[in-house]
C-alpha cells in the first residue's frame, strides 16, 4: 500500500522525537534513492551539492525548477520520507522563500531546509533580522499546508566565514522561536561546540556528516544531544571517489581489479523498479 504524504511527513516527524539520534541519507538521484531506502534508512533528503555534481555543476548553480523536478524524482522513488535541501529558498525575498517551500511541498517532500547563506561572495550571510524574517515567512508556508510539513532553518555561519559560536547559537535560537521544526548548523567545529548548541535549543538539532575532523559517531552526537544526523555529499563523493578509483586503474595500468569489490548488476537490480 502507498503511504500518503501526510502518513510520510508524521512518521518524519517520530523518527525527531528519539530516543537517540537517527540518521537521513543524501540521495542524488531515484536510483541512489532507492538504493538508501532498500538498505533500510528510515528517511532521505536531497543534497544540492550532490544534485549539482549530477549535472556537472557546482552547488549553488541549480535553479529552483531544476532542484523541484529533482525532489519530485527523488520523492517519487521511494515509499519513506524525503526531505530537501533547497539552499536559500533561490531567492532573497522572504515572500520568494515561502513559495518555494509552498512548491516543495507539491512534489512530494514532507520537509525542507532553508538556510541563511545569501550564495553571493560580498554578502556572504544575511543579516539577523532579514534571516529572522525569512524562516518566519517559511515557516508559515509551511504551516499553511494542511500536514506536517518538517522546516528545518540552517544557520550557515562556520561555512561562510563567520565561525562564531555566540552569533550562531543566537540565530538558531531566534529561528526556533520564530517557528522552524529543526534547526541545523553545519560545520561545528567539535563535539563541545555540538553539545553548546544541542543545550541552547529546546527543538531537534541536526548535525551534518561529511567534514573530515570535524564528523563523530551516532553514539557521540547522539549523547551531546543531536536528534538528527546528515550526510550531506559524503555518499555522493564516495561514490564518485570509487568511480576515480576505478577508472584511474584502467587508465595508468591497464588492469580492472575494481570489479571484483563492486555489486553486480543483479544486485544493483534488485534495489530498483520492474
Amino acid at each position: 500500500m502507498t503511504a500518503s504524504q501526510s502518513d510520510k511527513a508524521n512518521r518524519f516527524r517520530a523518527l525527531h522525537q528519539g530516543p537517540g539520534a537517527f540518521v537521513i541519507a543524501n540521495a542524488w538521484d531515484a536510483g541512489s534513492s532507492r538504493i538508501l531506502a532498500g538498505l533500510g534508512f528510515e528517511a532521505l533528503a536531497t543534497s544540492s551539492g550532490a544534485f549539482a555534481g549530477t549535472l556537472g555543476r557546482r552547488d549553488g548553480k541549480v535553479t529552483r525548477d531544476e532542484a523541484l523536478a529533482h525532489c519530485r524524482a527523488v520523492a517519487g522513488a521511494v515509499e519513506i520520507p524525503v526531505s530537501a535541501d533547497l539552499e536559500n529558498g533561490f531567492g532573497h525575498a522572504p515572500a520568494f522563500a515561502a513559495e518555494t517551500v509552498r512548491l516543495a511541498a507539491g512534489t512530494g517532500l514532507v520537509g525542507c531546509s532553508i538556510e541563511d547563506a545569501t550564495g553571493e561572495k560580498d554578502r556572504p550571510l544575511y543579516a539577523f533580522d532579514e534571516a529572522v524574517e525569512r524562516v518566519t515567512a517559511s515557516v508559515a508556508a509551511a504551516r499553511s499546508l494542511g500536514f506536517a510539513f518538517t522546516l528545518t532553518a540552517r544557520s550557515e555561519n562556520f561555512l561562510r566565514g563567520n565561525p562564531n559560536l555566540d552569533d550562531t547559537i543566537k540565530r538558531l535560537q531566534a529561528y526556533e522561536k520564530a517557528g522552524a521544526d529543526v534547526l541545523m548548523a553545519p560545520g561545528l567545529p567539535d563535539l563541545a561546540a555540538v553539545k553548546a548548541v544541542c543545550g541552547a535549543l529546546t527543538k531537534p538539532f541536526n548535525f551534518m556528516v561529511g567534514i573530515r575532523g570535524k564528523s563523530f559517531t551516532v553514539a557521540d552526537l547522539a549523547a551531546a544531544g543531536v536528534r538528527r544526523i546528515s550526510l550531506a555529499t559524503s555518499l555522493y563523493r564516495a561514490a564518485m571517489s570509487g568511480l576515480m578509483t576505478a577508472a584511474q586503474e584502467v587508465k595508468d595500468k591497464g588492469t580492472f581489479g575494481y570489479i571484483d569489490t563492486t555489486a553486480s548488476t543483479p544486485e544493483i537490480n534488485g534495489f530498483m523498479q520492474g
